[in-house]
């Protein structure tokens, strides 16, 4: 084959400039780098020529067997390869897994047992493929809505508080001191601190800065995977800041008044209209500086 033949040129310094180059290029050039060098061992020992040659002159001559040089590198070619395939298997399986949604974006994927996520704008989450079925455990930073695959216990820890589930539809965040847990079927158990408790179809509770809030939902799945952003009693700050998230530009607030709550939803695709909202809910005035950046001041 053409790759292991210019492995093989390329262990016995035998590319031309040109192909030396293009290997160099390539994307797996420093992973075979790499091997090489702790597959150093597969070089032949030195022989005793003068040993060897009393040996053969002692024994019946035969017709010798010929085997040519390039099979020899060919052959370590293949060895590199293995390994190369080795550490490829590893690094799949036992090595953390990271799945990201960047600012403005959302992304949806699927676990080793077919369960489902949808990470929010600004999120991320880590896991392992190795013995999931038997360990279904993640680590969650920002926002993430779940369709677990029934089996064992399904667990998703926050820096906030941890949720525990079989097999459930749920949504879970952990923005800076605030924790919200969204139960949408099935049960999940909530872990915040010292309190534990158990939700199930329709409740919802939130944590911030050790006050708890228990609320009822309607829908079925999360507001923010219509491309609505929910909100309920949430200062002006977090709102902005999830705003920031959603469209992936940054705000300025001149305004003493932070403590105001707010309680409804925001489009996630219409940003003149979402400005417009809560300019006239704070009595602000929204002033785009550029294309990125929004400053609010008070009227």
């Amino acid at each position: 084959m053409k790759k292991d033949r210019l492995l093989a040129k390329w262990l016995n310094d035998d590319l031309s400039p040109a192909e030396l180059a293009a290997f160099e290029a390539s994307p797996d050039f420093e992973k075979y780098q790499k091997i090489k060098k702790y597959t150093a061992h597969l070089e032949i020992d030195d022989v005793d020529e003068n040993a060897m040659l009393s040996s053969i002159l002692s024994q019946k001559k035969t017709a010798p067997k010929v085997v040519p040089l390039h099979k020899k590198w060919m052959f370590r070619a293949a060895a590199i390869f293995l390994l190369f395939l080795g550490v490829t298997f590893a690094m799949k399986f036992f090595v953390p897994q990271t799945e990201t949604a960047n600012y403005g974006e959302k992304t949806t994927f699927l676990l080793p047992d077919n369960s489902e996520v949808v990470l929010n704008s600004g999120s991320e989450i880590n896991y392992k493929k190795w013995n999931w079925n038997n360990n279904r455990h993640l680590e969650l930073k920002g926002e993430a809505y779940f369709k677990v695959a029934k089996g064992r216990r399904f667990e998703v820890h926050t820096s906030l508080g941890k949720v525990s589930v079989l097999g459930t539809q749920f949504n879970v965040k952990a923005r800076k001191n605030r924790f919200d847990v969204v139960c949408y079927e099935g049960r999940v158990k909530v872990n915040y601190a010292n309190t534990q408790m158990l939700l199930t179809h329709g409740q919802s509770v939130s944590f911030e800065n050790g006050k708890q809030t228990n609320t009822r939902i309607h829908s079925l799945k999360p507001a923010w995977t219509d491309n609505q952003i929910c909100f309920y009693k949430e200062n002006i700050r977090s709102l902005l800041d999830e705003v920031e998230r959603q469209y992936n530009i940054t705000i300025e607030l001149n305004t003493k008044d932070t403590t105001s709550l707010f309680t409804g939803k925001l489009p996630a695709k219409n940003l003149d209209i979402a400005l417009q909202i809560i300019s006239t809910t704070y009595h602000l005035e929204a002033k785009k500086v550029s294309k990125n950046k929004i400053i609010f001041d008070e009227k």
